[in-house]
């Protein structure tokens, strides 16, 4: 009986730990990486006033990466945007846990959570190695339905120039508020 006391007095104080360190994770991660996000949507907003819709693929397709690049490079995390509809699905397609994370953001969301509120951190356990995972739902905002709405909303001209930078699209189809995708983070413990 005392054996199975201690062990679960031992599991308590390992799960507040770990409770103590998410937040403490959590916080300092949403720190030094969700910066990142109002400036592609600038970006995104400047580049479609100047050069139209069309004009302002690059941004998404090399200025946001690059952007997310630097606080990778700056942190040493790895920090990607992911979605279950993918654009470019070389560099946005989610792992198994960001998938399911994205699958439970849609249902939170359709639940009445407010999608640029939602967010999910853990400690996680990959191949033998601890690791911090932290995901930030992306909602679709006015900007973004200029390319990611319905698609027979899209300018002829646009669709040719999507496929032209995007040959195996996914990423049409949504509507305001809803979850485009997320900002992920994953960071060796």
């Amino acid at each position: 009986m005392k054996k199975l006391l201690l062990t679960l007095t031992l599991a308590l104080i390992t799960t507040a730990v770990q409770a103590q360190d998410i937040s403490a994770l959590t916080a300092e991660t949403k720190k030094a990486v969700l910066p990142v996000i109002p400036k592609v949507v600038t970006a995104m907003q400047e580049a479609v006033a100047e050069k139209g819709v069309a004009g302002a693929i690059a941004v998404c397709k090399e200025e946001a990466p690059a952007l997310i690049n630097q606080k990778r490079q700056e942190t040493g995390w790895e920090i990607r945007r992911v979605s279950l509809k993918t654009r470019n699905g070389e560099r946005a397609t989610p792992d198994l846990w960001e998938a399911r994370q994205l699958a439970d953001f849609n249902i939170r969301a359709a639940s009445g959570e407010k999608p640029e509120n939602i967010e999910k951190s853990e400690i996680v356990t990959i191949a033998g190695q601890t690791v911090f995972r932290y995901m930030k739902a992306l909602p679709v905002a006015d900007t973004c339905l200029k390319c990611h709405g319905p698609s027979e909303g899209l300018d002829a001209a646009l669709k040719v120039k999507l496929s032209e930078s995007y040959p195996h699209d996914q990423a049409t189809g949504y509507s305001k508020g809803q979850i485009r995708g997320a900002l992920t983070v994953k960071r060796s413990l």
